[in-house]
């Protein structure tokens, strides 16, 4: 099971993690929710947690606890923005659909 964590999204993980002054890493998982079941997160950790996997990148870490990475095994984490908008983004090869508004996903 793999995460690929583009130059972009690690860069980005270090500079917030530079200006928060703490932390090993970006959390990322999946929350039951919305139209379509399923929806990301995105946290700062604190600490590495005994459930976590753990996968690096550019030197950067991210960090998906054992019960999302099923769903998001095999993704690309990505970082993109403009002046108006800077969001991650996952492009995941298991989405089977998208609600409307694009906030959730299923597989």
């Amino acid at each position: 099971m793999a995460i690929t964590v583009t130059e972009s999204a690690a860069g980005h993980i270090q500079n917030v993690l530079a200006k928060r002054g703490n932390g090993v890493g970006l959390r990322v998982g999946v929350k039951q929710v919305g139209c379509a079941g399923l929806a990301y997160t995105y946290d700062y950790a604190d600490e590495i947690k005994a459930d976590d996997h753990l996968f690096e990148a550019h030197g950067a870490k991210v960090l998906v606890d054992a019960k999302s990475l099923p769903f998001i095994d095999g993704s690309v984490l990505e970082f993109t923005g403009d002046k108006f908008k800077e969001v991650f983004k996952f492009t995941n090869p298991q989405v089977k659909g998208q609600c409307g508004c694009g906030e959730s996903f299923s597989v």
